[in-house]
């Protein structure tokens, strides 16, 4: 299937580059440390079900997985779905300027990729998992094993669901809210605006066409132009 034209360009996402210095941890906010990383993995560990290990990617794990997999199926995650409902003030936002990044929440459904990981130590690879995506704590982010439904059958995967009482739990945000946030955030990894953009357009190349994540990249395009018309 043909990706369809998207409103927000890779010439738009290019102009909200910038230059932004990693002023590290955000002062006063609480990290995991190791011995929490260590509950948690032995946690995940201990309710991970039979067979290879599936991860589901949602987001920026679609187009930046960090770890090696040897196959992909498009699956859905039932009772749950996408949502820009993460308070971001590091990585893709700043202190002066917060951004948002995407969870998954209850509710609905979520369509996305599931990668087959290779055999070998699963403590390795979930252990990876969990540090690249909770840092913060009481985290946002919950590792859980998402039951799927593929074009091969039903699997199990895990998956990064939001906890809404994570430190930074945004809540739900209307879309021209969230749009008006992506088109100004950008951290040291990025914008918001090209964190939507790879998302979606990594989506729509696998034939995955996200409804929301359509109107919101419309959005955000409308957002960046009318700053290109203010400033002319």
């Amino acid at each position: 299937m043909k990706p369809r034209m998207m409103a927000l360009t890779e010439e738009m996402v290019a102009r909200c580059r910038r230059h932004v210095a990693d002023t590290g941890p955000e002062p006063g906010l609480g990290y995991l440390d190791e011995e929490d990383y260590a509950r948690l993995l032995d946690a995940t560990i201990a309710v991970r079900p039979p067979g290879p290990i599936w991860l589901f990617a949602y987001g920026s794990l679609i187009w930046k997985p960090e770890v090696d997999h040897i196959e992909e199926r498009i699956a859905t995650a039932r009772g749950y779905h996408r949502a820009f409902c993460i308070h971001q003030t590091r990585w893709r936002g700043t202190l002066e300027q917060p951004g948002l990044m995407m969870g998954l929440m209850r509710g609905g459904q979520c369509q996305g990729v599931a990668f087959r990981l290779p055999a070998g130590d699963p403590s390795e690879v979930i252990s990876r998992l969990i540090r690249r995506e909770m840092t913060a704590k009481p985290s946002t982010y919950l590792p859980t094993w998402l039951k799927l439904d593929t074009a091969h059958g039903p699997l199990a995967a895990l998956g990064f669901a939001v906890n809404p009482k994570g430190r930074t739990f945004a809540g739900k945000r209307s879309d021209a809210d969230v749009a008006h946030i992506l088109a100004r955030a950008c951290g040291h990894l990025g914008s918001g605006a090209d964190y939507l953009f790879q998302t979606v357009r990594n989506l729509e190349s696998r034939g995955i066409h996200d409804r929301c994540l359509w109107r919101l990249q419309q959005l955000v395009a409308a957002e960046l132009a009318a700053g290109e018309s203010d400033s002319v």
